[in-house]
């Protein structure tokens, strides 16, 4: 009695044989890609590399060291529908499932160790985009701003911030080689009427005191009661709780945020009432809808390429890449759709999941039983 219990508790050998294929495949169609990908990246970019001197430690490790888990994470999808279908597809070639079958294993008994591959690496994907991969992006981009793009965002407009309660700045451009902003703009409201309107010709950020700013050519309205009183003034030094980075969003700056200051950087935006948030707020959401993606893939996976088939393993991955690169591709489009309308965010990076929730319905529903 006692044995047969200890052994309902543990995973069975064939239950750690799929889980040994899985992940190996999983790990082996990384190594193989990833490696194609960094030999296509060397050849484009030898050139800037070469032009702009840059140090083969830095190329190997501030460069490479990040991008391979970086590109990783991003296909992990793609891996996941490759290892599914390339192993799964020879177990049934071989009558393997079949086997499996005649002992009176289920189908969704069967899928009990790939349920839990797809655990292992949707927390690992999970882990990698919420906390490793956005420190090393930090390193990478720095790279690449150096050694290979050499572009940098300088300018900013019609910055508009919540600087205090009731307090609205406003600028119509900012440029940052000289820290100055132009057509400055301070409005104070007190039971949303407003009470003082401040406009200056420039505005200069003094970079050695935090939210100092030296306000040039200004005026200032104060409204008391029915009365109207008005001062101007060349120079004037003031306190403003805004900074330059609240505005001055570098090139891919969400990549190099963990989920938590993802999650603190948007919430404090929201509260400023910035606007150009949506990149942020689409990153966030989707490092989670990605992680179960790894799920809704390997179900799609298995119930496409356990059934023997004339076509054989070719016409499995052939259906699978289509449909790994169509879920990446509705990524993009959707995120996109996030970015420059008006779609929420989380429902844009959900909705290519969503349709393939119903794609793996259906193909489960027709798997072979």
């Amino acid at each position: 009695m006692k044995e047969n219990l200890f052994k309902k508790k543990w995973l069975k050998r064939i239950d750690r044989y799929i889980i040994g294929k899985f992940l190996g495949t999983y790990f082996f169609a990384i190594a193989l890609i990833i490696s194609i990908a960094v030999v296509f990246d060397i050849n484009e970019n030898i050139d800037d590399f070469i032009n702009n001197r840059a140090p083969i430690k830095a190329i190997m490790f501030d460069y490479y060291l990040n991008f391979i888990p970086y590109y990783t994470n991003l296909f992990s999808p793609l891996f996941v529908f490759i290892a599914v279908i390339f192993f799964t597809s020879k177990l049934a070639e071989n009558s393997e499932i079949i086997a499996m079958f005649s002992t009176g294993m289920s189908f969704k008994r069967m899928m009990v160790p790939y349920m839990i591959s797809a655990g292992v690496i949707a927390i690992a994907t999970y882990i990698l985009s919420a906390e490793v991969i956005p420190k090393g992006s930090v390193t990478r981009l720095k790279f690449e701003q150096v050694y290979k793009n050499k572009k940098k965002v300088s300018y900013a407009r019609n910055v508009q911030l919540v600087v205090d309660t009731g307090v609205v700045a406003y600028m119509e451009r900012y440029e940052d080689y000289n820290k100055t902003g132009y057509r400055f703009s301070l409005d104070k409201f007190v039971d949303h009427k407003l009470v003082a309107h401040m406009t200056a010709r420039r505005i200069t950020y003094d970079t050695a005191n935090v939210h100092k700013w030296t306000i040039k050519d200004y005026m200032i309205r104060e409204m008391k009661g029915m009365r109207e009183y008005i001062r101007k003034g060349t120079e004037m030094d003031t306190i403003i709780n805004m900074e330059p980075q609240d505005f001055l969003i570098t090139r891919k700056q969400h990549e190099t945020l963990t989920s938590s200051e993802l999650r603190d950087y948007i919430a404090k935006q929201k509260q400023r009432g910035f606007a150009n948030i949506k990149e942020f707020e689409v990153e966030y959401y989707k490092r989670i809808a990605t992680t179960f993606a790894a799920f809704i893939l390997t179900v799609i996976g298995v119930s496409l390429s356990s059934k023997k088939t004339k076509g054989g393993m070719g016409l499995h991955l052939g259906i699978g890449l289509g449909l790994s690169f169509s879920y990446i591709l509705f990524q993009t489009i959707s995120s996109t759709f996030a970015i420059n309308g008006n779609m929420h965010p989380n429902l844009a990076v959900w909705i290519p999941n969503i349709l393939y929730i119903f794609i793996g319905i259906y193909l489960y529903i027709k798997a072979p039983k």
